[in-house]
């Protein structure tokens, strides 16, 4: 099982950035998939999420400037970051799981965002 994340970088405050993270070896439809985030020091935590059928929830902190979505024919989760602040800056991990059953990580892609 692989998921690698990609699309991470430096971006100045008010820009964009968009992560992909491609999986294989799993029959990814079947799997909720997330996106989370850890800075320095600080705990990790959820981004956002969404289900096999695209039901999708986002951290309050995110929400109305980060948009998750999945192409299931391609395997791959999206996370569309507009809006971005400096307090975004950390290293941004994937994740898949069905409940109850198994989870996995990605590797993590940083993202920094400066003024």
């Amino acid at each position: 099982v692989q998921l690698q994340a990609s699309g991470g970088g430096l971006v100045q405050a008010g820009g964009s950035l968009r992560l992909s993270c491609a999986s294989s070896g799993i029959i990814f439809r079947l799997y909720n998939m997330a996106w989370c985030r850890q800075a320095p020091g600080k705990q990790r935590e959820l981004v956002a999420a969404i289900t096999g059928d695209g039901s999708t929830n986002y951290a309050d902190s995110v929400q109305g400037r980060f948009t998750i979505s999945r192409d299931n024919a391609k395997s791959t989760v999206f996370l569309q970051m507009n809006s971005m602040k400096p307090e975004d800056t950390a290293v941004y991990f994937c994740a898949g799981w069905i409940p109850s059953v198994t989870k996995y990580w990605g590797q993590g892609t940083q993202v920094t965002v400066f003024q």
